[in-house]
């Protein structure tokens, strides 16, 4: 139980650290330091080095989102109508929005962990989980027109552009210069993500050639 209490500690401090400084600037001494740990090497006993770290932070708030996807996944799957294309962003982003809450850097920690990944295409297993990957299918389905190479790019233009927009949401309210209610910005959000994901294709663009 002192063991897992101490885990939890560190995971705490290094998701406000990364969240603040930098996922690569912050050095895993500080994050034990900030964590209460007398043991420099507090972080690298319990989770190895820093990559197992920021996954450790990933499965634990990522799990949180996955609990509440799930449930409304499985809603489109038994209701009566086909979803739209709006429901299956709005799947996507409002259980991100959980996150919005006091002491919960979350957001902004994965924000800054896309900026310096470029995305997180290589950890998607780990932080969508497996209703996101349901959720893609279902937009290729629903989006027949757009050729696959496009839908893929917009698709993660969706993922990281909601988990951006929540985090700089939650970083004024913080700074209390936000003034557009949580729900309003969220219905905005998904119109506006849900129609760039079906919009028509560039003239031109090589992606939209079938090959022989």
């Amino acid at each position: 139980m002192r063991g897992e209490a101490t885990r939890q500690l560190i995971l705490a401090a290094a998701e406000r650290l990364f969240s603040e400084h930098g996922i690569s600037a912050v050095p895993l001494r500080d994050i034990g330091v900030e964590a209460g740990q007398r043991n420099h090497a507090a972080v690298q006993y319990h989770f190895g080095d820093r990559d197992a770290l920021v996954q450790a932070i990933m499965e634990a708030r990522g799990g949180e989102s996955e609990v509440v996807r799930a449930d409304i996944v499985a809603g489109l799957a038994v209701g009566g109508e086909t979803p739209t294309v709006a429901d299956v962003v709005s799947a996507f982003v409002r259980p991100l929005a959980i996150h919005i809450e006091p002491d919960n850097h979350y957001l902004a920690f994965l924000s800054m962990l896309i900026t310096e990944e470029g995305g997180y295409e290589g950890r998607q297993s780990v932080h969508t989980g497996a209703s996101v990957v349901t959720l893609r299918a279902l937009i290729a389905r629903l989006a027949p027109e757009v050729p696959v190479a496009v839908l893929d790019e917009r698709w993660w233009v969706t993922l990281t552009s909601g988990v951006h927009t929540l985090a700089r949401y939650q970083a004024a309210q913080q700074r209390r210069t936000q003034s557009t209610k949580l729900d309003v910005l969220i219905d905005d959000l998904v119109a506006y993500l849900s129609a760039g994901l079906v919009a028509p294709v560039v003239a031109g663009d090589p992606r939209a050639v079938v090959a022989d």
